[in-house]
């Protein structure tokens, strides 16, 4: 598996709406693989294709860290966390619900969070990494999840979502980071962020 570069906040591909995938091959397996180690390495919760620039309907969320956090904190003690990526490829959310909030962040606005409202429920149809169709109604942190990576596919980050003086706010934060990075980071953090 190959460790991929994140697209941050600025970078134009994150603003791009993507395109369907055709046909799920070796190659679009390949590169879910790729997207999991990335996601995994950089303690993400969920990674879309744009983020690591290219521009398919693809992304993946941890759905063991999802399930973990949900487990109430004595049957947490004893277990640990697991990670289970998985793939939706051409989603579209076909209903919403309801209303909730939740603080967001993402990895390619690093080192920046901030209170987004979301729908608390809602109805996803996909395809998974065999080729299957499928329905998914998911509510709480996966229904959050899901909407913030389905975002990322209509070149819409978390920032636009919350006022521009936030938005202002996040955007010189991430430029910090990656100065930081640049001059201090080690070599986890340059493979993930660094120039591509």
């Amino acid at each position: 598996m190959t460790l991929l570069h994140i697209n941050t906040a600025g970078d134009q591909v994150l603003r791009k709406k993507t395109e369907p995938v055709k046909e799920i091959n070796e190659s679009i397996r390949t590169l879910i693989n790729d997207m999991a180690e990335t996601m995994k390495t950089a303690s993400g919760l969920g990674l879309a294709a744009p983020q690591i620039g290219v521009s398919l309907r693809i992304f993946i969320i941890d759905k063991g860290y999802i399930d973990f956090s949900s487990l109430p904190d004595e049957e947490k003690k004893n277990k640990e966390e697991p990670f289970f990526p998985v793939a939706f490829i051409n989603p579209q959310i076909i209903e919403k619900k309801g209303q909730t909030s939740i603080s967001e962040g993402c990895l390619s606005v690093p080192g920046y969070h901030a209170e987004v409202e979301r729908a608390a429920e809602i109805t996803l149809k996909y395809t998974d990494i065999e080729g299957v169709e499928r329905t998914l109604e998911a509510s709480g942190l996966t229904a959050i999840a899901i909407q913030h990576e389905y975002d990322h596919l209509e070149g819409v980050l978390f920032i636009d979502r919350i006022s521009n003086l936030k938005k202002s706010i996040a955007i010189k934060k991430v430029r910090k980071y990656l100065q930081n990075i640049k001059n201090n980071g080690d070599e986890i953090e340059n493979a993930l962020y660094g120039k591509p």
